[in-house]
């Protein structure tokens, strides 16, 4: 709307009148007019291209709107994709908590009849019910953890969804986020939304520096007027009552104490700013994609340690067990083996989960949606 607003100044304005008069009574004889008119009220000619920078400026600050919305889409799609894998990995570690909780509820029991039997001291009983209650506590806090990403997916769906439609686990969150192809050019930063309005944001500065130039000129204008005009309604269709008037006026400003001088230096400080901005807009695209390119060179090895972790982890804790149920090991030890297994298939997971969203990240950084 802008823009057809600033083009339609290059157009003549053309305007129609037309009126009628009637007079009677008095000393004066009856007498009537009837007019009509019609031209071009105002036409500036642009000679020295005022208009059309203005024009080319509203244009290029439409197309930085568009690739501005482009830019919040994108935004709007990882946001949408690194909720549904926080549910993803969210749903894992409930997954552990519970796992956890029951060997717990196990661990309590087994205690309980040990103690009944006067071979365990009611210490390890204790020590067995706080390991209980810290896995139902992470129990709770992964529940809530679920129910608010079903409110944030909600909020950025915009309206209710099919909660079938939720991932179960990572595995099937990563199968649907393609890894960045090898050998991806640089270039393809160029087509990063925030890259393309910053460059049209300088286009319409520097058009911008045309408009304010222009006003250091004169300001020539026309006007034409075509119409009829007679004394009798009968007679303003006929060829004497036709009229014409062409005029035109030139206006310059001779004195202004430096105001439209002042005027060209703003606009050329803002398209100064506007490269600027340009050039960090770049830099900025850059440094995001390092970042996460960085970021996801390490992950596969952090993958492996956490998963070689959990796997010991897993191993002590199955041995600590039956070495404690054996009388070999005390309770403390089997406890610190449940739990250092405890962390270890958390760490598994956080590492997955961050993984996914370095990759999602990733295509935010170079501009387009994570792609299924």
């Amino acid at each position: 709307a802008r823009v057809r607003g600033a083009r339609s100044a290059q157009f003549p304005q053309v305007g129609a009148t037309a009126s009628g008069d009637y007079s009677t009574g008095g000393s004066a004889p009856d007498s009537e007019s009837y007019s009509l008119r019609g031209g071009v009220t105002a036409f500036e000619i642009d000679l020295f291209g005022r208009l059309a920078n203005a024009t080319a400026a509203a244009r290029e600050r439409m197309l930085a709107s568009e690739a501005a919305s482009r830019a919040l889409r994108i935004a709007l799609i990882a946001d949408l994709a690194t909720v549904w894998t926080s549910y993803a990995a969210n749903r894992e570690l409930l997954a552990v908590a519970q796992d956890t909780a029951e060997n717990a509820r196990r661990s309590v029991d087994i205690t309980r009849l040990r103690l009944e039997g006067g071979i365990a001291p009611r210490t390890d009983l204790r020590q067995a019910e706080q390991v209980l209650a810290t896995a139902e506590e992470a129990l709770a806090q992964q529940t809530t953890a679920l129910a608010l990403d079903e409110n944030l997916i909600r909020l950025l769906v915009g309206s209710e969804f099919d909660r079938g439609l939720l991932p179960e686990s990572l595995q099937e969150v990563a199968t649907s986020i393609e890894t960045l192809p090898a050998g991806t050019s640089s270039t393809v930063l160029l087509r990063r939304p925030d890259v393309i309005e910053a460059e049209y944001q300088l286009r319409a500065a520097n058009a911008d520096i045309g408009v304010a130039r222009a006003r250091l000129f004169p300001t020539i204008s026309l006007t034409g007027v075509l119409g009829l005009a007679s004394d009798s309604l009968s007679s303003l269709f006929s060829g004497d009552a036709f009229r014409a008037t062409m005029g035109g006026d030139a206006s310059q400003v001779i004195f202004d104490a430096g105001g439209r001088r002042a005027d060209v230096a703003v606009t050329e400080a803002q398209r100064d700013a506007a490269l600027a901005a340009y050039e960090r807009a770049i830099q900025v695209a850059f440094r995001e994609v390092a970042d996460a390119l960085a970021l996801q060179g390490t992950l596969a090895e952090r993958l492996r340690a956490v998963q070689a972790n959990s796997d010991a982890a897993a191993d002590t804790a199955r041995l600590a067990e039956a070495r404690y149920r054996g009388g070999i090991d005390s309770f403390l030890a089997n406890l610190d083996a449940q739990r250092s297994l405890y962390t270890a298939r958390r760490r598994v997971i956080e590492t997955n989960y961050a993984a996914l969203v370095t990759r999602i990240d990733l295509y935010r950084a170079l501009g387009t949606a994570p792609a299924e």
